[in-house]
């Protein structure tokens, strides 16, 4: 359901929930200074930080925390409604919410499960998951209208994920047609309520499924803990829905805007096609020009902390919002057309799309590796691959999850790419 927005003005500014302008509302914010005023959907207050050098003091501050459990009055004092459009980003327990020693603990088998050693083990299954759904595509002809966000970016790392977390062949459907409720912001409250119990339910059947059957994937390596008395019940099942859904959603939105940018500057294309720029610098780029999460909600003030370089002051149970979206389209940090997509530019990599500090996602490594095979596989099978419509790209509805909800394109001739018999 779309709700009705006032005019994004004054302070404190209103967050459009449908996410119709990410880039446009990231400029307006960070024109009224490093962190603004804002309100969320249901008039909930919060700032909104948007400068990157602020942004990376406050991840690794001591006084900022996650865990709206503890440090966030107006939760703990019943406040925001059950039914609140962003309740399970507050109510969950797991790593993306603790803090101190907690998130420590939780966070653990976390990088224990992503380690560079195991991520980059899955190159190979990767690589083949990558160019069967090429295959697939290849079936439509060359001519036909695809949906590659559908076909190709949302699909690449569901298997992936579903791959390193064991989830059986009869689970991929529904997990695939749960996940991105999770990140809409413009629901009712009784959507917001049925989108992760949806999960929910689907995450009690892997564990179930798991636990008759463990192997060496991530969420037996979950069980362990918890049957080990590491995690709660609740933590489990929390630890499965931050990898399930931030870790996906994250590496679509990637995959998204890369092929949609490469699509529609071939220049661009070019350079990485012939080698003058690594697939590499494709991603980081990528990554900066879109951040595939734009704004991710919350953390909240401690006590009052106060940031010396800006003069702001955060008192105790502010909540925050990190503006990643206009963190990465910063002019200070990229003077030159902050706003392009540029792969030639030399701060491509300066950007925060994986956050910052004890935060920093566990699996952005395997998330660079997915885009950096996927970029370069479909535009070796398809070189002459274009958008339908690019001017006609509507986003997801959403101020967090940065993305298109469709990516029509047709794909042109097939060039083959398999290594021929001698």
């Amino acid at each position: 359901m779309t709700t009705t927005q006032p005019p994004a003005t004054g302070c404190p500014y209103p967050l459009d929930p449908t996410g119709s302008d990410i880039h446009g509302e990231a400029a307006a914010l960070r024109a009224l200074g490093p962190a603004a005023h804002v309100l969320l959907p249901g008039g909930v207050p919060a700032w909104s930080v948007t400068d990157p050098g602020l942004i990376r003091r406050l991840l690794v501050h001591p006084g900022i925390s996650k865990d709206a459990h503890r440090h966030w009055p107006a939760y703990i004092n019943g406040e925001i409604p059950d039914a609140w459009a962003l309740s399970t980003w507050v109510d969950v327990v797991n790593a993306l919410t603790a803090y101190g020693a907690e998130h420590d603990r939780l966070r653990r088998p976390l990088q224990a499960a992503f380690s560079p050693r195991r991520v980059r083990a899955l190159i190979p299954q990767i690589e083949a998951i990558t160019h069967s759904l090429l295959d697939d595509l290849q079936a439509a002809g060359p001519d036909e209208v695809v949906d590659l966000r559908a076909r190709f970016a949302w699909l690449l790392p569901l298997l992936v994920a579903n791959l390193v977390l064991g989830v059986p062949e009869e689970l991929h459907g529904p997990f695939r047609d749960a996940i991105g409720l999770l990140f809409a912001t413009n629901l009712s409250p009784e959507e917001a309520a049925a989108a992760p119990a949806r999960v929910y339910s689907l995450i009690a059947r892997l564990i179930d499924a798991k636990r008759r059957d463990q192997g060496d994937d991530v969420t037996s390596l979950l069980i362990a803990e918890r049957d080990g008395g590491e995690l709660t019940e609740k933590e489990l099942a929390d630890s499965l829905l931050l990898l399930i859904g931030a870790g996906h959603e994250t590496t679509v939105n990637l995959l998204d805007h890369g092929i949609s940018n490469l699509a529609t500057h071939p220049a661009q294309l070019a350079l990485a096609t012939t080698g003058e720029i690594p697939w590499e610098q494709v991603v980081e780029e990528t990554l900066r020009h879109q951040a595939p999460i734009a704004s991710i909600p919350l953390r909240f003030a401690v006590r009052e902390v106060t940031d010396e370089p800006t003069g702001l002051t955060f008192a105790a149970g502010d909540a925050l919002v990190i503006n990643y979206a206009a963190a990465g389209r910063d002019p200070s940090r990229h003077p030159r057309d902050a706003d392009a997509f540029d792969t030639t530019r030399d701060t491509a990599r300066d950007h925060l799309a994986f956050g910052h500090g004890p935060h920093l996602c566990v699996g952005a490594e395997l998330a660079r590796i997915e885009g950096r095979i996927a970029f370069e596989a479909i535009f070796a099978r398809f070189p002459a691959l274009r958008l339908a419509a690019p001017e006609d790209l509507e986003p997801l509805e959403s101020f967090i999850s940065n993305g298109h909800q469709l990516l029509p394109a047709v794909l042109g001739p097939a060039r083959d790419t398999q290594p021929r018999a001698a």
